[in-house]
């Protein structure tokens, strides 16, 4: 059977292996995924793979690929860490773009993480994952200062470079990282750049980033933070439940004169997307989204 290959990240599908930890079992040729099939590593859909004849692995086109070790490890909360690595020259990218990353341990793997470090942060790069029990979670969980990556940079469309007036930033978990990335650049560049960040998360504990942005609530007149739970405390004062039209209206009254950045699970980040264009008659031209299928 025919392998496919993803356009955006490289991520190779194999039918004789399938993936069984999304269900997919050995032996299913791609034609029979279901249709909301998405890449595992970078999350677009079935459309952006292209079939290989020999098994290869193509690589998409980047600017950079280098070889970086780890500077340090963050941990944001109980189950998300930022690893910082070293670079010998600074990093050129833009805000929301993403890397691929190869580590090394029982087993080589490669996968694709949104940058969450700025531009405006100079010296190193930043990406930040939910640890969960992939094997790739449990290698990079295991990392120290000083280990060795191979890094391919930058990736993405997904971006900001101060060409919009006002932006609303929607996300949900650890979908906030490349719009981590976009705040940051905003505040420390000094843009006149009206910024609404709505920020969805089960527990207050899980909240990553969460003093920095409200410290750039604070600090910086033009950006506005708002964190909504959905399983909150009974001591949460903050927004509760999910993100939706109503929440939208009330948090950003002029939401027709910004263009939207969306990023999260698949499902959230179609529904959001339904929410803007159907509900509230947002033009297709100023939502932007990028879905995250986690591993």
């Amino acid at each position: 059977m025919r392998k496919y290959v993803c356009d955006t990240c490289g991520f190779e599908y194999d039918p004789a292996k399938g993936i069984p930890e999304l269900g997919i079992v050995p032996g299913t040729p791609f034609a029979e995924l279901p249709p909301g099939f998405a890449c595992p590593v970078c999350g677009v859909g079935k459309e952006g793979f292209l079939p290989v004849e020999d098994g290869s692995c193509a690589a998409p086109h980047e600017a950079n690929v280098i070889s970086a070790s780890v500077l340090a490890v963050i941990q944001q909360t109980p189950t998300i860490k930022t690893i910082r690595f070293s670079l010998p020259a600074r990093a050129e990218f833009k805000p929301g773009q993403y890397l691929r990353i190869t580590l090394e341990g029982k087993q080589t793997l490669t996968r694709c993480l949104s940058i969450s470090s700025s531009p405006t942060e100079t010296g190193y790069l930043e990406v930040t994952k939910r640890i969960t029990q992939s094997d790739f979670s449990q290698i990079l969980n295991e990392v120290k200062p000083g280990y060795q990556v191979d890094l391919s940079y930058p990736l993405g469309t997904f971006t900001f470079a101060d060409e919009y007036k006002k932006i609303a930033l929607l996300s949900g978990g650890i979908g906030i990282t490349p719009l981590r990335s976009i705040s940051r650049y905003v505040a420390d560049k000094g843009l006149a750049t009206d910024v609404c960040l709505i920020y969805s998360n089960r527990a207050e504990e899980e909240i990553a980033f969460r003093s920095e942005f409200d410290a750039m609530h604070k600090s910086v007149p033009s950006f506005k933070a708002v964190h909504t739970l959905s399983r909150p405390e009974p001591e949460w004062l903050g927004r509760k439940g999910r993100i939706d039209a109503g929440l939208i209206k009330q948090e950003v009254p002029d939401y027709f004169e910004r263009h939207f950045f969306v990023c999260g699970p698949p499902q959230m980040v179609e529904s959001l997307c339904a929410i803007l264009r159907h509900e509230l008659n947002v033009p297709e031209s100023q939502v932007l989204s990028e879905n995250f299928t986690g591993y």
